[in-house]
């Protein structure tokens, strides 16, 4: 099929098709109409945005939701992928992803995408996604741990305190880390892209 006139724009720049989404994505996941809107309202320029795909016609023919993930700040995790049933095999699924994964690199700044899927492994496995562990999208950003370093002694220093020229030692060093085997269940897979 010839991609034209299709375009992927950003749901909260288009408020008119906010209700039109609603129910696309409704028709796959059935879920109560105001809980629906609320996810999809709170799309930003930043994360979370909902991408959605149009036609020349102004018709909304599919969705994608990107959402931050706190302990992977580089990536993104792509959810509720949804192309219009009556419009499905037509590879605008293939489309809608290649557009959404040019918008997570040089919209975003991202380095790579996180997705989870029940079925849909070869598809997302031929758009070059591997399979990873299980990842939240819920918890706390990673921050940096800024320590300074000695000039001379190129040794990690605390930072001193206000008024003085001495450094503080530093800490003890960190407890061993107990490994402790568990297996996440989960009925989904996880996959991943590095986004070239």
């Amino acid at each position: 099929m010839e991609h034209k006139g299709l375009q992927v724009l950003q749901l909260h720049r288009y408020p008119q098709y906010l209700k039109p989404c609603c129910k696309l994505i409704n028709e796959e996941w059935p879920r109560s109409e105001t809980a629906r809107m609320m996810s999809l309202e709170a799309s930003c320029d930043q994360l979370p945005t909902s991408l959605i795909l149009i036609n020349a016609d102004g018709i909304i023919l599919g969705h994608c939701k990107l959402t931050p993930i706190p302990s992977i700040p580089n990536s993104c995790f792509i959810e509720t992928v949804v192309i219009s049933k009556s419009m499905r095999g037509q590879k605008l699924g293939t489309f809608l992803m290649k557009e959404v994964e040019k918008y997570c690199k040089n919209v975003l700044k991202l380095e790579m995408v996180h997705l989870s899927t029940k079925g849909q492994e070869n598809f997302y496995a031929k758009l070059g996604y591997e399979f990873c562990a299980p990842i939240s999208i819920y918890g706390n950003s990673v921050v940096s741990n800024n320590i300074a370093k000695d000039s001379e002694t190129k040794n990690d220093v605390m930072p001193t305190k206000i008024g003085t020229n001495k450094t503080a030692p530093p800490p003890p060093p960190m407890p061993q880390p107990v490994i402790i085997q568990s297996t996440i269940k989960t009925s989904k897979t996880y996959m991943f892209k590095y986004l070239s």
